[in-house]
């Protein structure tokens, strides 16, 4: 391994278990906080934990702390940092593993293993972990030498945080972790950035002068790269409209002048017709995802297609760009940017479609309407508002309606998808960052998924709003088994649900109960001036529906906007 690239002076060697040299080596990579759950095969180093400057956060389940890295990371950009045990505790890092994976979001995982005298002989809670992960981080390692862990872990580091971010796994046996070794401690490694090929911007900037409907297609990779003013000056300075993946909501704050809204499966009308209308689209760390496109071969049939992203491998995966911008995005947007653009007309039509199909909130009946909740709160909480979703049909509602000032208001589990996500997210983002007003938003069936975490919440007060939207279902399976399956309701009713604000309760968190239209105010008010945790439990209509949804197998273009 090539330390060539360090910053920092090497410390001097000092004799060391290689437990402690993981404390020492995260210290020196700036690490704060850890996310974990101790056992067998990594108890060497919680031992060397105490005495350290490590902040230990004690999950109660390893599920739980891998999201709270992530929600760490998604808020910083930095990497997250959880720890395990071998066997299951490192399965159960799997998911939250696989969710930083799909979404880009930088991590360091570190488990314990087996000694190596016993290793492959299906030792108690043996299991290979670096085979188990493998399809789902970015790099991993099996320490064989306690002298080479302060580098490993500085390039564990580095490798999660440069170019396209993604975790990374350091699996250490029991022994490596006991073992002493005489070494320096490795400081952070230099991030490598991919230039950008400047001679393809003159003819990006040709094919958008050349446009007569031009329209940014803005992604999440835009927030990975640390590039949302960036973007956001060049999308100002050529008044072109622009339209957002899940991932990019807030890229562009919503209410802003040139933002149509989210593009695919439940975005706004406007967003899906001007993507079928534009003759080019401006690509921007977007990778032309399933539920972002609809049915690919019908995706903005007229345009031409630019595409700026930092990994390479999604340019041309499954659009073919016209033109390929490979490289760092704050450097190959500011360096693309062609100024203002002539497209008053086009601006014109994209606009009045947005005001002709903006979304409504005067649902009929006393019932409490979601999208108008969620809505109010997002307002009332202001700039600081952090919606933290979980997965289904809230997340929909949560990316339709509520307003974000910036992307890092809005956490989501975009390409996995992973119920469970919402609560152990909060707690990480509201740890680094304490001024937010971190909103955990959840269905009442993820909720339950990680409800172990309200004892967390409750052990370290981390004052997180906690929402869950109970409409006794599986609410977006019931959608689709009533649009697509006939009705036929299977295995979605949840109607033997707890009472959720008693289980706050029970956890020593407030909570509260709200079932009417008229108890929002008051109930969004007790929720934004709680100084500790506090759950607000939103009794719904079963029979809500997100709208508008584009059905499996159909174009943007053909959006369902109500039931049959």
């Amino acid at each position: 391994m090539n330390t060539a690239t360090a910053q920092a002076p090497t410390p001097a060697p000092e004799i060391l278990r290689g437990a402690d040299l993981v404390v020492r080596a995260l210290e020196a990579q700036g690490v704060t906080t850890v996310f974990g759950y101790p056992g067998g095969a990594i108890m060497p180093v919680y031992d060397a934990l105490p005495g350290s400057s490590l902040k230990h956060i004690l999950c109660r389940h390893e599920q739980g702390a891998a999201f709270a890295a992530a929600g760490w990371s998604r808020m910083t950009g930095k990497a997250g940092v959880c720890f395990a045990t071998s066997g299951p505790g490192a399965t159960n890092l799997v998911t939250g593993i696989a969710d930083a994976f799909m979404d880009s979001v930088p991590m360091v995982a570190i488990t314990g293993q087996v000694a190596e005298a016993v290793m492959g002989t299906d030792a108690f809670q043996e299991i290979d972990t670096f085979g188990v992960t493998m399809p789902v981080v970015k790099h991993s390692y099996i320490v064989r030498n306690a002298a080479e862990l302060p580098e490993i872990i500085a390039e564990a580091f580095r490798i999660a945080e440069e170019g396209r971010p993604g975790p990374v796994l350091v699996d250490i046996p029991k022994d490596i972790q006991l073992a002493t070794a005489d070494v320096s401690i490795t400081p952070p490694m230099k991030r490598e950035e991919l230039p950008t090929d400047v001679s393809v911007l003159d003819a990006a900037r040709e094919a958008v002068r050349s446009a007569k409907r031009p329209l940014f297609y803005l992604g999440g990779g835009i927030v990975r790269s640390g590039a949302t003013e960036d973007v956001r000056r060049v999308v100002e300075e050529t008044g072109i409209p622009a339209v957002a993946t899940l991932q990019a909501q807030g890229v562009l704050p919503t209410g802003h002048e040139q933002f149509l809204g989210m593009l695919g499966m439940h975005g706004s009308r406007a967003a899906n017709l001007a993507v079928q209308s534009t003759d080019l689209l401006i690509v921007v760390g977007a990778r032309f995802d399933d539920r972002a496109t609809g049915r690919l071969n019908g995706f903005a049939p007229e345009a031409r297609v630019i595409h700026f992203d930092r990994d390479i491998s999604e340019i041309s995966k499954l659009r073919d760009a016209n033109i390929a911008v490979p490289g760092e995005l704050k450097d190959s947007v500011t360096g693309f940017n062609p100024g203002p653009c002539d497209v008053a007309e086009w601006c014109s039509t994209c606009y009045a479609e947005r005001e002709a199909s903006a979304p409504r909130y005067d649902a009929p009946g006393e019932g409490i309407f979601a999208p108008a909740f969620l809505k109010q709160l997002s307002e009332a909480a202001g700039d600081d508002f952090v919606g933290v979703a979980d997965v289904g049909q809230h997340q929909m509602w949560i990316a339709q309606h509520c307003r974000f000032s910036r992307p890092q208001a809005h956490l989501t589990s975009g390409g996995l998808g992973s119920m469970g996500f919402s609560l152990p997210t909060a707690m990480g983002a509201k740890m680094s960052e304490p001024s937010a007003t971190v909103v955990s938003i959840s269905g009442d069936g993820g909720f339950m998924m990680n409800v172990q975490e309200l004892a967390t919440i409750r052990r370290y007060q981390i004052p997180v709003k906690i929402v869950v939207i109970n409409n006794s279902r599986l609410g977006m399976v019931r959608q689709w088994q009533e649009l697509f399956f006939e009705e036929n309701y299977s295995e979605v009713d949840l109607s033997d649900n707890p009472d959720f604000a008693v289980v706050a309760q029970a956890f020593g968190i407030e909570g509260f109960t709200i079932t009417k239209r008229d108890e929002v105010p008051g109930a969004i008010d007790r929720l934004l001036k709680a100084d500790g945790p506090i759950l607000c439990h939103v009794v719904i209509d079963p029979a809500d529906n997100v709208w508008p949804l584009v059905p499996p197998g159909a174009t943007n273009a053909e959006m369902l906007e109500t039931s049959k």
